[in-house]
């Protein structure tokens, strides 16, 4: 009994070595990185005059990709996620570290996730520098690290009355797409998309310095992440949902009504919240013309707390939820 133990056990470990090698082979090289994968830690350089921006997000099956969702689309996301909030913090992408949890040694299904995750840190610059692999349930969780000039980094807590407030992108096709699934109706493919393959605004948080009194990136619903930013800026918000930004594809596949709970509370868009004064309009619509991503105007600050959404004839709009929230049933 005891020899069998322990020849399994010989066995994970020569399996979790060979995951860990072959991730090794493929990840990316930058010259701050001074050791990486290989040892037991990383040894990196941070640039003089930059702080270091640290993010780090976990994806479970089942809780934020559905279990068949393709390896290369979650090793996307899983990246994808933490990149957005790199941009939201206005810092350039550097390197990151991967944990994975997986139930067996699958190499096919680690060569394809890292298709996914890989692709997206080339083109973004992001080099893999250490992590952990161990047997469970699936699970990914992230670290991101970033630049950004010291001082300067985009915050939740500058928000003031007065400020515009705008998204960038269009909000409510990740949660559209997550309700068709559970719905066991078929996807659309162009929502399905956006819920497998976010697209961090990473150049547009790099151009909101100096413009942006204060930002945030939408992970679990417009309305309750706004909420975050006012909380931290001690003011309040009023925002049309006739104003908010929809796809032709959700337009085409839901009623207004459904369309607008999507969109302010259905998170997963990771798009970009953030407040600017009134006077930089034109700088931040050049800036999404530059960047070819769409931005728009959906409210402004105010004094007070909270955030109120609000129907085109000015009526409030309440929808049963705010957005999502873990360890509730």
């Amino acid at each position: 009994m005891a020899r069998g133990g322990s020849e399994r056990r010989a066995a994970e470990v020569t399996a979790e070595f060979d995951l860990i090698e072959r991730i090794r082979m493929r990840a990316g090289a930058r010259s701050d990185v001074i050791l990486g994968i290989g040892d037991d830690a990383a040894l990196l350089q941070v640039p003089a005059g930059k702080q270091l921006v640290v993010a780090m997000d976990t994806l479970n099956e089942g809780v934020h990709f559905p279990p068949e969702t393709m390896a290369a689309d979650i090793g996307w996301k899983s990246l994808a996620v933490n990149l957005s909030d790199l941009s939201a913090m206005g810092a350039q992408p550097a390197w990151c570290t991967l944990s994975l949890s997986l139930p067996q040694a699958d190499r096919a299904w680690l060569d394809e996730f890292l298709d996914g995750f890989l692709a997206l840190a080339a083109s973004h610059g992001v080099a893999l520098v250490g992590g952990d692999t161990t047997r469970g349930p699936l699970s990914v969780c992230v670290t991101a690290h970033g630049f950004v000039d010291e001082g300067r980094a985009l915050r939740r807590d500058g928000a003031r009355p007065g400020d515009d407030v705008w998204v960038s992108g269009t909000l409510g096709d990740a949660a559209a797409a997550l309700a068709q699934w559970r719905d066991g109706e078929p996807v659309v493919s162009a929502l399905k998309t956006r819920l497998d393959r976010p697209t961090p605004r990473t150049a547009l948080g790099l151009a909101l310095h100096g413009i942006a009194n204060a930002c945030i990136d939408v992970s679990d619903g417009l309305l309750a992440d706004l909420g975050h930013v006012c909380r931290s800026s001690g003011v309040g918000a009023e925002i049309s949902v006739m104003e908010l930004p929809a796809s032709d594809a959700l337009l085409g596949a839901f009623d207004e009504g459904t369309r607008f709970i999507f969109q302010a509370t259905g998170g997963d868009d990771y798009e970009l919240c953030f407040a600017a004064p009134e006077h930089c309009r034109d700088a931040i619509e050049a800036i999404g013309e530059q960047e070819r991503i769409r931005v728009t105007r959906i409210g402004r600050i105010i004094a007070g707390q909270g955030v109120r959404a609000l129907r085109r004839d000015g009526s409030p709009w309440a929808p049963p939820s705010a957005g999502y929230t873990h360890f509730v049933s």
